[in-house]
């Protein structure tokens, strides 16, 4: 399975194909391909599932081409069009300009996805906020953030407000991990700012030492 991993420069986006594959990656996949009955007639298929608020999750699959919906985007890639790649049209805009590559030296994992694109936390969620500030960031932490974070174990609560700075900690799965201080830094403080422009900086009071179990370590 793939995994994100921040583009090292901008790739050219093309919205006819949103996903490069690198050679080295490439030389991966038709490894893989070549495995099944018909490798000719078999494409990649990768689509965004989600996101960790921070980054999007992918599936990738080998499929028919054949079996590629009427909206997907089916196209080839490589020096010799070896590989036929099929993007779900509801992945392609957030696909846009990412590349299928291999993990840098040293770093586990078969494939990694460079996409400069990042989730909007709030896409598809309507939330009305009501009252005064410390309010309304509990409203956006139980509505947006504390479900998303549930998945791993974890939540946010906030601790207090200091004029127009939220001082937020993590606890559960997220006490301890690894990522959470990347996931309050890039993840919560983005959605707590989108959703209230007034606030002007997000606070980790957490004591990320104390975590007993994390889900990440």
């Amino acid at each position: 399975m793939a995994v994100t991993e921040n583009p090292a420069e901008e790739t050219a986006a093309d919205p006819t194909k949103p996903l490069s594959v690198s050679e080295t990656a490439l030389a991966t996949v038709l490894e893989v391909r070549a495995q099944e009955d018909d490798p000719a007639n078999t494409a990649l298929k990768v689509a965004i599932t989600g996101s960790n608020m921070t980054e999007f999750q992918y599936a990738l699959e080998l499929l028919a081409i054949a079996e590629a919906a009427d909206d997907d985007l089916v196209y080839s890639q490589g020096p010799k069009d070896e590989l036929t790649v099929i993007i779900p049209a509801d992945s392609a805009k957030n696909m846009l300009g990412s590349t299928l590559d291999v993990p840098a030296a040293n770093t586990p994992g078969g494939l990694v996805i460079r996409n400069p694109n990042s989730p909007d936390p709030l896409e598809g969620l309507d939330i009305e906020l009501e009252g005064e500030l410390p309010e309304q960031i509990q409203q956006v932490l139980d509505q947006a953030i504390n479900p998303a974070l549930a998945s791993h174990g974890g939540y946010a609560t906030l601790v207090g407000v200091d004029g127009s700075k939220a001082i937020v900690t993590m606890g559960g799965g997220c006490q301890g991990c690894a990522a959470s201080a990347m996931t309050l830094r890039d993840g919560i403080t983005k959605m707590l700012k989108d959703a209230l422009p007034q606030l002007t900086e997000v606070i980790d009071a957490t004591d990320h030492t104390a975590g007993e179990n994390p889900f990440y370590t």
